[in-house]
């Protein structure tokens, strides 16, 4: 009997686990010059492995992600060869969105700007119906943004740079566990004008403190 109940809260907890984590079905063609029927299921796990590591602001953009794409695509698959979309020029945003809309520079269907409200613009190529989706006011915890920028200029000490990680893991715990349509705001964007910006010079944050030596507390 204890037996079974222990299995009952082994399925319990995975279950309720599992639940946190976003996934994402997709469909796309079968192969290089193929038909559209090639459907495919991604998880965090895929989008970390793409971005190198798991962090708050994947996390952040897979959740605001999902939640644009329960109005541009709702109870159906994600098509890929459908979208186009603009990001903020974060690189764990933007390795999100390039990697759930299949947006590519390249085939003006992506392009990354600063001068609008939110984090993402995202517009079906076929019907123009576009959403915009932000994070609301007061869910970021401001010592993130605040650390971060120092970390930005790269004057955090190694173990200012572990506190900082330390604060990201645990709103990266809290987003995970959070009702994502609480925490975002997704609003349709009536005529919009897709006019890319063509701009290379942001600068790539993820990597200025990569050389930083380990703290010795």
């Amino acid at each position: 009997m204890k037996l079974y109940w222990l299995v009952i809260l082994f399925a319990f907890v995975s279950c309720n686990t599992s639940d946190k984590f976003p996934e994402f079905e997709t469909i796309d063609t079968d192969f290089s010059k193929g038909r559209l029927n090639h459907k495919q299921t991604i998880t965090i796990k895929d989008l970390e492995k793409f971005h190198g590591h798991l962090c708050d602001g994947l996390v952040v953009g897979a959740l605001a992600m999902k939640e644009a794409m329960k109005e541009l695509y709702p109870n159906q698959p994600i098509d890929r060869t459908n979208l186009r979309r603009v990001s903020k020029p974060s690189p764990c945003l933007t390795d999100v969105a390039i990697y759930l809309t299949g947006g590519r520079y390249q085939f003006n269907t992506f392009y990354v700007d600063t001068e609008f409200e939110g984090l993402y613009i995202i517009q079906r190529i076929d019907d123009l119906k576009t959403v915009s989706v932000s994070l609301n006011d007061g869910v970021k915890p401001t010592s993130i943004d605040s650390l971060g920028n120092i970390a930005i200029q790269q004057n955090l000490s190694p173990c200012d740079i572990d506190h900082l990680q330390k604060l990201e893991d645990d709103f990266t715990q809290f987003l995970l566990q959070a009702n994502a349509a609480e925490i975002f705001t997704v609003q349709s964007v009536s005529n919009f004008n897709w006019q890319p910006v063509f701009k290379h010079d942001f600068q790539k944050t993820d990597i200025l403190n990569k050389t930083l030596k380990d703290c010795n507390n």
